[in-house]
């Protein structure tokens, strides 16, 4: 295969020349971040004054690391290290609490974010010629603009379509000729879904590739949304608090996730010690930003669930390569005391033919024990009148999850299109235990 690279010296650039990239812009980084309130009591105490403290990568270490509760209580500016003036553009994100985490952009580092997003969409085949729909939230988001921004560095002709409204997106599919998408795994299955019922067929639309990310999927559902739409799906890795998307991305190799290390420094740790685990193990991901001035953000421990592939990609590119995030530390489900990840249940749900494109974890009480359902739709070649095949295949998920995850759930077969879709993320699991006491 004929790989392409956006940036050829730097995506293969020899480790010990990485590393000494990296080690210099960390000291700018640390410049910058001694300049916020927030970093500069916590380096201060650690030792930590200035660049010329920080003499190998493995000082690191020395960094306390950075959470998101952090970042919320600096809410709005204790995290912003350039004058007010010189901040073009912010991008946030809400959480449970309200306050949300809020990140500051100067010229510079729209500049190199654009790049890196254009490095990472480029690396899957795509170039000038191409017409690119964004089919994603634009707004303080950052996935829309991110990859907006990233596609129009390549000189694609981008849609800024936005998310929902199935029937406008075909429409601007087959009038545009639409050749790459970009949206959440669950928009892209249903798109698939409606593509019937809207009257449209394969042959009316182009596309040939799609960018997935913003929610965890499973390997099962790349495949599935492939084989149903018939393109080339690519996983993507980003968070808000690492500017967005454009953190980490597969090439055409498909082999897992090119983490760009002259952006980026990835650790990971175990997220009960926080000592790093033995190499390719899977374990929390902490990420330290080296291309943004305005916001610096040193060892922040994103909760993703991770590793280091140990083997080279045969594309030829020498930064390392991230494992298909598993999950969150913060999405574990502990039900009557037994750990589960939704991203468990959604690879046995994908992995069987007979089932739709949709599904709900369901978590509630059943007097002192915990219960779990799971509602999933079927596919619609099955006939909801026909009891037989349907007391089959829920009898087979049932036993197939219960090997997987020692839980013997209740399963709920639902007609396709019947459980609500979400035009954004996808809310996947349900867990009202906590209303129930």
């Amino acid at each position: 295969m004929n790989y392409q690279y956006w940036h050829p010296k730097m995506e293969t650039l020899p480790r010990p020349e990485l590393e000494a990239w990296q080690l210099a812009r960390l000291k700018d980084m640390i410049t910058y971040a001694l300049r916020t309130p927030f970093y500069k009591e916590r380096l201060t105490r650690v030792g930590i004054r200035g660049a010329e403290d920080i003499k190998s990568l493995d000082d690191i270490k020395r960094i306390p690391f950075t959470t998101k509760h952090d970042l919320r209580e600096a809410f709005p500016y204790g995290m912003l290290s350039v004058p007010l003036e010189d901040v073009i553009r912010l991008h946030a994100s809400s959480g449970t609490t309200g306050t949300p985490t809020t990140i500051y952009f100067n010229r510079q580092d729209i500049g190199r974010w654009s790049g890196f997003v254009a490095r990472c969409i480029y690396g899957t085949g795509c170039n000038r010629t191409d017409v690119f729909q964004n089919m994603i939230s634009y707004g303080l988001f950052t996935g829309g603009l991110g990859f907006h921004a990233g596609g129009e560095e390549i000189g694609m002709l981008v849609i800024p379509s936005g998310s929902g409204n199935t029937t406008r997106q075909f429409k601007l599919m087959q009038d545009f000729g639409t050749t790459v998408v970009h949206a959440t795994p669950s928009f892209l299955l249903h798109v698939e879904s409606r593509m019937k019922e809207e009257g449209v067929s394969r042959d009316s639309i182009s596309l040939k590739r799609a960018f997935a990310g913003a929610e965890p999927y499973s390997e099962d559902t790349r495949r599935r949304i492939e084989e149903l739409l018939h393109i080339d799906v690519y996983n993507s890795y980003g968070l808000s608090e690492m500017s967005g998307p454009g953190v980490a991305f597969e090439c055409q190799a498909k082999n897992g996730l090119h983490l760009w290390e002259d952006g980026y420094i990835a650790e990971i740790v175990d997220p009960e010690t926080l000592e790093p685990v033995p190499e390719g193990e899977i374990g929390e991901l902490v990420l330290t930003i080296l291309c943004r001035e305005a916001t610096p953000i040193l060892r922040y421990r994103t909760r993703d669930l991770s590793g280091f592939y140990p083997d080279p990609c045969p594309c030829g590119r020498t930064h390392r390569r991230l494992r298909r995030i598993t999950g969150r530390t913060d999405d574990m489900l502990i039900i009557n005391g037994v750990n589960l990840f939704p991203s468990q249940i959604e690879e046995v749900i994908m992995g069987i033919r007979e089932v739709g494109n949709n599904y709900l974890i369901v978590v509630e009480k059943d007097g002192s024990l915990d219960r779990l359902t799971v509602k999933t739709e079927v596919g619609p070649d099955i006939f909801m009148d026909d009891a037989r095949p349907l007391n089959a295949l829920r009898e087979k998920i049932r036993k197939t999850l219960q090997a997987l995850i020692t839980i013997n759930p209740r399963v709920e077969l639902h007609e396709s299109g019947s459980l609500p879709v979400s035009e954004g993320k996808a809310k996947r699991v349900q867990d009202n235990r906590s209303k129930d006491v």
